[in-house]
């Protein structure tokens, strides 16, 4: 655990939802990964949905494996190798299938927050010689427009305020902690890069500040 991460760490007290989240559908979902719960989340007030995936039975006094993941439907779905984000889902899903309470929450949060087609207008831009934070900022966002308050009101909900957490990126930390999170300890999250993704992570690292140690 880094330094910075160490210093932010705060002791849970009782959940407090500031979310008014629609009835909760939830259903048995078998996987190749393995087998979960699947839960719908739609906040009535801003109509954010997220699903969430959870194995055993996750406890408010013990530690729970999480994965925040953000929707990513060209790694996710199309297998894309421009990301890792494929690869990182499948990892979550693997290693919080095994655990012995495990959460995953799926975001509806594409290219970082700014939605499918600007992605793939940043794509274009990326082709033509920026780079992913670039391309971004040169549409007109910031480099990332992420905000943690939904994952972390599902978290509540489901009784994992205690975590251990799948990433690499020291910001989401920071943003489950200030929503009333307590990330007992961070586990990295590392894909070994390829050819295609290695210039890509080099600016999660310099850019983004992830903490990658294989880039």
């Amino acid at each position: 655990m880094t330094k910075a991460i160490k210093k932010s760490l705060k002791q849970p007290g009782s959940p407090k939802y500031s979310m008014n989240f629609d009835k909760v559908p939830r259903a048995k979902m078998p996987t190749r990964l393995g087998n979960f719960t699947i839960y719908g989340f739609r906040d009535l007030d801003s109509g954010e949905e997220a699903v969430a995936l959870v194995a055993g039975t996750p406890n408010p006094d013990a530690a729970v494996l999480v994965r925040i993941h953000s929707q990513c439907l060209t790694g996710d779905v199309f297998s894309s190798k421009r990301c890792d984000c494929g690869e990182q889902l499948e990892a979550a899903m693997s290693l919080i299938s095994k655990a012995k309470a495990g959460v995953l929450v799926y975001q509806q949060k594409e290219g970082r927050g700014i939605g499918l087609i600007n992605k793939i207008h940043a794509y274009e831009l990326q082709d033509k010689g920026r780079d992913t934070v670039a391309a971004n900022t040169e549409l007109g966002f910031e480099a990332d427009l992420r905000d943690y308050r939904m994952p972390a009101e599902i978290l509540k909900y489901l009784g994992a305020v205690r975590i251990h957490l799948l990433s690499n990126n020291p910001e989401k930390v920071q943003g489950l902690e200030q929503e009333g999170i307590f990330i007992e300890k961070r586990i990295p999250l590392e894909i070994a890069p390829s050819s295609l993704t290695r210039n890509y992570l080099k600016i999660k690292k310099e850019k983004l500040g992830h903490i990658l140690s294989k880039v």
